[in-house]
């Protein structure tokens, strides 16, 4: 396995698993639309809302994972980043992550106290393919 093949694997997936920990150290997953930034395979970005129960989670408790995959016919793949996620509620990350349409989830537009984004910076991760696994350092 190449880190570079795990790079493209994520670059082509649309749908990404994040992990939190809750309150009671309970671990949690949420389905999410892909990164909106990536930057290797060492920062992620992705816009939510502040008031998610999951920025509050990872204010709390910023350990993380995200986790992405494709299943095929018989074929399936996966990788897993371990890392940390960080809640940005800097005006000029969340202005170059801003996209036409985010308004109809933020009504007051890129400046909305509802709007922030999660920057997940990873460490170490895990590939899964043909049955075989694969530890790696980012």
């Amino acid at each position: 396995m190449k880190l570079q093949n795990v790079e493209k694997f994520i670059a082509s997936r649309s749908v990404v698993f994040l992990g939190s920990v809750d309150e009671n150290g309970t671990p949690n997953i949420k389905a999410m639309l892909k990164p909106r930034q990536i930057i290797g395979l060492k920062e992620f970005y992705f816009s939510t809302n502040t008031s998610a129960l999951r920025t509050t989670q990872y204010m709390n408790n910023p350990k993380a994972c995200i986790y992405f995959y494709k299943k095929g016919l018989i074929k399936y793949t996966g990788v897993m980043l371990r890392g940390t996620m960080e809640v940005v509620t800097d005006q000029e990350i969340k202005n170059l992550l801003w996209q036409n349409g985010d308004t109809r989830f933020y009504k007051y537009g890129v400046t909305d106290p509802d709007y922030c984004v999660l920057k997940f910076t990873a460490e170490s991760g895990r590939w899964y393919q043909d049955l075989k696994t694969e530890e790696f350092e980012v």
